[in-house]
């Protein structure tokens, strides 16, 4: 998860070992800190969203307000669980004929469909059969047995979907396949609400939906960005570190808050869309990308690929920055592997917190 930022002070994150150790013997890099600010905030999508103002910024309130409004009106179209939603719509027809959707639901399914490419569907925006099955099985307080995990996996995938560029329309390649954007819709609307604050001449702004997903624009208590703190993956009540989002989004996905056990064993509930089982081999991802709808589906994605997978992925991508934090060793230390951010916008402030770059984290596993 991710939050707006205040107090303390840390050191920069290094891109090698000798960087690190000379950040941290002699270099203290003074962490971003947040000053005043107005916000307005909403709950829609299960969440909340929020629109930060610098504090002398008042006279843009108005301007905010009808920014935030306009996520309620996206819930109505995009939501899985409401029957009279555009989404629902689709899920319900298309498997019987090409539904013709509105230009911006096109856009948003054809953006979800390359990320699902480009994953190789470690993200896949048709989990919606399984992510249902794993709601029923948690209320029995249950997990899906293999013939249940094997039937819904037939109507798994992203190319059981066909966008037709010409027609605007959405065509179901499997009778039970349907559309879930969960885990892209959020950033989606962050986008929109941003889109709108431009166009109101809004200069400076931190739009945020459930904190774990945002996008800055301007600069904050005379900073060229917003500080964002990262929490830390094992302890949610604790801030791990801060990125000073630039004209960015960021966006953070984990299981250290939304599980549920069986039997004694802790289940996350973000998804493989593969094996249909909860992703399980990293403790939390934070991507910083050009858009919030392209920051939050990558960062489920990520999650969901593991660490060696991830790295292949993130190297086949651009203007994309990638925090990885893998479960820790021996030592219980915390070392994030930091890919494509630079090094003066991030700051850990965890002593027991120790970033390492791709080129170490291989060598340190090759080492074992």
């Amino acid at each position: 998860m991710a939050g707006f930022a205040s107090n303390s002070s840390s050191q920069e994150t290094p891109a090698s070992r000798k960087e690190i150790e000379t950040v941290r013997t002699s270099t203290v890099a003074v962490e971003p800190q947040a000053g005043r600010t107005v916000q307005l905030s909403t709950q829609a999508m299960a969440t909340e969203f929020a629109v930060i103002l610098n504090g002398e910024d008042t006279k843009y309130l108005s301007a905010a307000s009808d920014a935030l409004e306009l996520v309620h009106e996206l819930e109505d179209r995009l939501s899985f669980f409401r029957q009279w939603s555009e989404l629902s719509q689709v899920n319900a027809q298309a498997a019987e004929r090409p539904v013709a959707v509105k230009p911006d639901l096109f856009e948003l399914l054809k953006t979800a469909k390359r990320i699902a490419e480009q994953t190789e569907g470690a993200f896949d925006p048709t989990s919606g059969p399984l992510l249902r099955l794993w709601r029923w099985c948690r209320k029995e307080r249950r997990v899906p047995s293999k013939e249940e995990l094997d039937a819904v996996l037939k109507a798994v995938g992203y190319r059981l979907v066909e966008l037709k560029e010409q027609d605007q329309t959405v065509k179901f390649l499997q009778p039970e396949t349907q559309l879930d954007l969960g885990a892209i819709g959020k950033g989606f609307a962050i986008d929109r609400i941003g889109e709108e604050l431009d166009k109101a001449n809004v200069t400076d702004w931190l739009v945020h939906g459930g904190y774990s997903s945002l996008k800055a624009r301007g600069g904050h208590n005379g900073l060229d960005g917003w500080p964002v703190g990262l929490r830390h993956p094992l302890f949610p009540k604790k801030r791990m570190g801060t990125v000073l989002l630039r004209e960015a989004a960021l966006s953070t996905s984990g299981s250290g808050v939304q599980f549920f056990r069986v039997q004694g064993k802790r289940y996350g509930h973000i998804l493989d869309p593969q094996t249909g089982w909860p992703a399980e081999g990293i403790l939390s991802v934070t991507v910083i990308a050009p858009t919030a709808t392209e920051a939050d589906a990558l960062s489920t994605a990520f999650y969901v690929a593991g660490v060696e997978k991830s790295l292949q992925i993130w190297n086949n991508l651009e203007d994309v920055g990638l925090i990885l934090v893998p479960h820790p060793g021996g030592n219980r230390r915390l070392s994030p592997i930091v890919c494509g951010v630079p090094k003066d916008v991030l700051f850990f402030t965890d002593p027991q917190v120790y970033p390492v770059s791709v080129e170490e984290w291989f060598n340190s596993v090759a080492a074992f």
